[in-house]
């Protein structure tokens, strides 16, 4: 299961408090949520949101209605909590938490393919219904020029045309169905010098563009003075570059707009200690802000 990431900081910053109406915008294996709704309690509102549909129904059976918190969970996007709110006629919240990075469940169960260490369907989708296109679709029948688009814009990744390059040569023969197939390319294309595996950008790259996070991520960041009540605190944590920039830019323009406070002016980052008992904790960066 999922760790959550900064476990302490979050509660710490957000500061949930009894009667309090939370929103866990990315409830993944739900360790923020059970944190937070034990801190709301009695009287408390949880809205909690997964997008993805095999993680939704898990979720289902593990957060149950209880006497003392309003527990409503929704198969949905973060990007729509303003139209959730109003569907539902909840009221503006007092604290928003985003946890950006996927899940271990998706590496270790989803069999979708977000992993290049496992042989599963190149998918990649977390959201079957909603996500029009999947990896699959993108490695093997887009030009290359727009495959190493993706690449260069999503995952940074330096040697985006020698890949887009590789994977059309082999898919010109046959179809790239697999996440370790495509790894195997990859692997065999670009020089391997450091620890991280020249997959890790590429495959970064591809979730980002079926799954639309960062337009996603902007939708979100741009409802945020609509969602949240005076006083409200918003925490976001990110794990890469291209979201921890919009987060910091969106962030420094409520300030400027005198619509928010940063609470933490310096990222917050793990811990030596916490790093060690979760790897995938080591590249996350939170921010918080408080809403005036």
């Amino acid at each position: 299961m999922h760790k959550p990431v900064l476990l302490k900081e979050v509660i710490r910053y957000l500061n949930p408090q009894p009667q309090d109406f939370f929103i866990d915008g990315t409830m993944d294996g739900g360790g923020y949520a059970r944190e937070i709704i034990e801190k709301i309690k009695p009287g408390g509102i949880f809205l909690g949101i997964e997008w993805d549909n095999d993680l939704f129904q898990k979720i289902k059976t593990e957060f149950v209605p209880r006497n003392d918190v309003r527990i409503i969970l929704k198969n949905k996007n973060y990007a729509d909590i303003k139209e959730i709110l109003k569907a539902e006629k909840l009221p503006l919240a007092q604290g928003l938490v985003l946890d950006l990075g996927f899940s271990t469940w998706h590496i270790q169960a989803s069999q979708k393919g977000f992993s290049f260490q496992k042989d599963e369907p190149l998918i990649m989708t977390y959201n079957t219904k909603e996500t029009n296109i999947s990896a699959f679709q993108v490695v093997n029948y887009f030009s290359v020029d727009k495959i190493a688009e993706i690449l260069k814009k999503f995952g940074e990744e330096r040697n985006a045309w020698k890949i887009a390059e590789a994977i059309n040569r082999v898919r010109k023969h046959k179809k790239i169905k697999t996440s370790k197939e495509l790894g195997e390319i990859i692997e065999k294309t670009v020089h391997w010098k450091s620890k991280i595996h020249p997959a890790t950008k590429t495959f970064q790259a591809l979730r980002i563009y079926v799954n639309r996070e960062l337009e996603n991520l902007e939708k979100l960041l741009k409802t945020i003075p609509d969602i949240m009540q005076s006083g409200g605190r918003v925490g976001i944590l990110s794990f890469h570059s291209l979201e921890d920039k919009l987060v910091k830019t969106y962030f420094k323009n409520l300030v400027k707009e005198k619509k928010a406070i940063l609470l933490n002016k310096k990222i917050i980052q793990p811990t030596l200690a916490e790093i060690k008992n979760n790897p995938q904790s080591r590249s996350a960066k939170l921010r918080t802000i408080q809403i005036i």
